[in-house]
């Protein structure tokens, strides 16, 4: 269920908890909030964790760069070491 869709939805429940007896109304209502600000936090919090990811990710990527790159260098010292030692 994409945003507009869930907003959309809430606000009919809204609008039909509006129709109930009075004692029903505000229960419903304070749940329908609740509802709300939940899906708000949820929201946030998704949107924190895939930030997170992106984060691991590219740190991730200049890991391997600097493996490779150390990698590389080893490789060449052993070279010369090699060619030194002859």
């Amino acid at each position: 269920m994409n945003e507009e869709t869930f907003q959309r939805k809430l606000a009919e429940l809204v609008a039909e908890i509006g129709t109930l007896p009075e004692a029903d109304r505000e229960r419903l209502t304070l749940l329908a909030e609740q509802t709300k600000e939940r899906h708000k936090q949820l929201k946030a919090t998704v949107g924190q964790l895939q930030e997170s990811i992106d984060f691991l990710r590219l740190s991730i990527k200049y890991m391997l760069f600097d493996l490779e790159a150390t990698r590389r260098e080893n490789s060449q010292l052993r070279k010369m070491l090699e060619e030194g030692g002859e």
